[in-house]
């Protein structure tokens, strides 16, 4: 046995020292042929990067054999995703074109990891610095800036994603590479991710089950982590963002480095607000406060990677009920949420001669109580330890996905995968919202990215398999089979075209099949449905997008019909003083759209006037129209960049957004007014201590309009949204 551990030993070392490949190369201008500084060269597939020198040189060693995507980027140049087959005989001299439009990142939300401009499936991509350059307290609030996504939001600090016009369990949240399972079923339970710690967030709209199985019906958000240090590299910053409007600050400190083969990131963040303000009165209870740390390890051989990443978020919510005592205090009032998240994830790859091997596999830990008055003496509220919840619940998930890339055949790119995850909910409270169970899944799919002359065409099926059983109740199977197809063709030489059809499906969540009880909040008894079938959705999306130099124009279009569709609705029993409403199925249909234009017009390359609409509507199956659709959204934007000696990647923006009445409502909602708001903004960096200091400053809601999101879970108490606040933001690079 020792021979043996000695001779595998001896082999991984000699196969380190012998099969390590080295990439170099040099970036210039392709019209003055001079050297770019600074551009960013990096591996997505590895995870792994560099930048170019002064002389536009760059080297990144440690290089697995095989066919690798890379990038070459650089703001004011076009991007250039290519691939290289390792080992090269030769130095890379790439030529970069000068460019208006923003530079693109790889999409890591779709298999086969192209630029958006390459990729067969439409999807929204924002760096989180755009999102905090737009003043933005949540990640939940940020995300409303991206078309066709809002948010379902209980004040500030709650807020789940919609994606157009499904959320809940219909969109799947993605982080750190896995499912995010915090008991999303809930109205009042929020996104649980902090904004620290992120590199980007992308967003596919409409079905993704091929590729993620149930719960991905109406979409995904899905949230990239920080990237790690450029090879041989360390870098640390801190980080301040102050708000006027709830007297609010967020912190956060982080420091990362990467040599050739390990690599570390470790963030801490602190957030704390007050109650916020409308334009006459502080919504009491809206205070919150939260405690996020992420850390990260790496580690990369010449023929295997691996990265693990951990993250816990505390937050203490406050739950609105009423406007009452006015006041800027932090201090957590009844009821309110102590919620406590855990994830732990791992993405390994292990590099063949012509295919990859990924697995990744993932663990989540959602321990969720609530605290009312009636039970708890309020002299002890911030002695967290000490207090009796209520409300406990404690999900436990497990995530396994591994996937293998054939070797490239022909025009053929292909993955086959499995995946699954085995999940316990248990209670610990007097109180119920759903029972003890134990959900498992699994799934195994197959996609290709077919490469024609002039089409791309993206295909794949998938099964899958969710069994759901109760503690002493209800054991349910439930079984999907999906597919979908996408084509991507120039129509001509400036316009894309993209047209996708794809299924998904959902299978009924625990409080649909077996609640009993009233819901607080929205004063009504609920019974789940024990005979409740799988939602099972068809979606086409037609995608349509022009592009020169100086002008952009998107219009993307879709149709989602969906069988078995899961809704509340009141039988005329009275139960507790509280209707009885009861989960039901029917036919629903879903269209719209969103469209926009850019346009940096020639020779003023630093103007940008950018406009985007956005619409959805939906119905059941005999006409009623379905809950918490957002209402149509049009957006206008004038925004400026700039730079001088002292100020660099300067820019300044004016952005009106128009919200139209939302009059096509439920039976059980009330019809929403028309709202206009305004905000503007301006940032920089500058040189301080030969180090840079980027310094943001924004305004929302200017005019301190007094509007009411149709999305607001407080609209049924005529409770209004945020009034006029400015956030002071500030980041210091060491």
């Amino acid at each position: 046995m020792k021979k043996l551990i000695s001779g595998l030993l001896y082999l991984v070392i000699t196969n380190s020292i012998y099969a390590q490949h080295t990439i170099k190369g040099t970036l210039t201008d392709i019209d003055t042929n001079s050297a770019l500084i600074f551009a960013n060269i990096y591996l997505p597939n590895l995870e792994k990067g560099s930048v170019s020198d002064e002389n536009g040189h760059f080297t990144i060693t440690n290089i697995p054999k095989g066919i690798h995507k890379i990038t070459y980027s650089i703001i004011g140049y076009e991007t250039i995703a290519t691939s290289i087959n390792v080992p090269i005989s030769q130095d890379l001299n790439i030529a970069l074109q000068p460019s208006v439009i923003e530079m693109e990142a790889i999409i890591l939300s779709t298999p086969f990891h192209k630029l958006q401009s390459d990729n067969v499936m439409k999807v929204e991509q924002r760096s989180i610095k755009e999102l905090n350059a737009n003043g933005s307290a949540t990640l939940s609030e940020g995300i409303t800036s991206i078309a066709g996504v809002e948010s379902i939001s209980t004040g500030l600090s709650i807020g789940k994603p919609v994606i157009r016009g499904l959320s809940s369990n219909r969109v799947l949240v993605y982080t750190q590479g896995i499912r995010l399972e915090n008991q999303q079923f809930g109205d009042e339970h929020g996104l649980g991710v902090n904004n620290t710690g992120i590199e980007s967030i992308e967003v596919i709209k409409g079905p993704a089950s091929l590729l993620y199985g149930s719960d991905a019906l109406g979409g995904v958000l899905y949230i990239n982590p920080e990237k790690f240090a450029s090879q041989n590299t360390s870098s640390g910053d801190l980080n301040f963002n102050y708000f006027t409007n709830t007297q609010g600050h967020s912190t956060n400190a982080g420091f990362k480095s990467s040599s050739e083969t390990f690599k570390f990131i470790f963030r801490g963040s602190l957030a704390e607000h007050a109650d916020y303000k409308t334009k006459h009165k502080r919504v009491t209870n809206t205070r919150f406060k939260e405690q996020d740390f992420k850390a990260a390890i790496g580690y990369q051989s010449h023929t295997f990677k691996t990265a693990f990443r951990y993250n816990v978020n505390a937050s203490q919510l406050g739950i609105p009920e009423s406007i009452g005592e006015q006041s800027t205090s932090k201090t957590l009032l009844f009821p309110n949420q102590n919620i406590t998240n855990h994830i732990f994830s791992s993405k390994s790859t292990l590099f063949l001669d012509t295919s990859s091997l990924e697995f990744n596999f993932g663990f989540t830990y959602n321990h969720r109580k609530e605290f009312e008055e009636e039970s708890i003496e309020e002299s002890t509220i911030n002695d967290f330890k000490n207090l009796e919840a209520v409300l406990q619940m404690k999900l436990k998930t497990h995530n396994y996905d591994i996937k293998y890339m054939l070797p490239k055949l022909g025009k053929f790119e292909t993955i086959i995968g499995i995946q699954g995850m085995s999940q316990s909910n248990e209670n610990f409270g007097e109180e119920q919202l759903i029972p003890d169970a134990n959900t498992n899944d699994f799934g195994v799919l197959a996609t290709s990215h077919i490469h024609f002359e002039t089409i791309d065409l993206q295909l794949g099926a998938r099964y899958d398999h969710r069994n759901i059983k109760v503690r002493n109740g209800i054991n349910k199977n439930f079984n999907s089979f999906n597919s979908a197809i996408g084509i991507k063709t120039y129509l001509f030489s400036n316009i894309v075209s993209r047209i996708n059809v794809a299924s998904g499906f959902r299978a009924p969540n625990l409080a649909e099949l077996t609640s009993y009880g009233t819901h607080e909040g929205t004063n009504r008894f609920e019974i789940g449905n024990a005979n409740l079938t799988n939602e099972q959705n068809l979606q086409f999306d037609v995608a349509l997008e022009f592009k020169n130099e100086h002008l952009e124009i998107f219009a993307n279009a879709f149709y989602n019909g969906i069988d078995n569709y899961i809704f509340l609705t009141p039988n005329g029993d009275v139960i507790a003083l509280n209707p009885v409403f009861l989960y039901v199925q029917s036919k629903a249909k879903l269209y719209g759209g969103e469209f926009g234009i850019h346009i940096h017009p020639h020779p003023i390359d630093w103007l940008h006037l950018e406009s985007s609409f956005e619409t959805v509507t939906g119905k059941q199956n005999n006409g009623d129209y379905l809950p918490l659709i957002p209402a149509k959204k049009l957006s206008n934007t004038l925004r400026i960049k700039f730079e001088n000696n002292w100020l660099k990647n300067a820019y300044s923006f004016a952005t009106l957004s128009h919200t139209f009445s939302q009059n096509k409502v439920n039976t059980f909602e009330s019809t929403s007014a028309n709202y206009t708001l305004l905000s503007a903004g301006f940032g920089g960096e500058l040189q301080v201590f030969k180090n840079t200091l980027s310094l943001n400053i924004s305004g929302n809601n200017l005019f301190n309009t007094a509007y009411i999101n149709h999305l607001s879970r407080l609209k049924v108490d005529d409770i209004s949204n945020v009034g006029r606040n400015i956030t002071i933001g500030l980041s210091y690079e060491l």
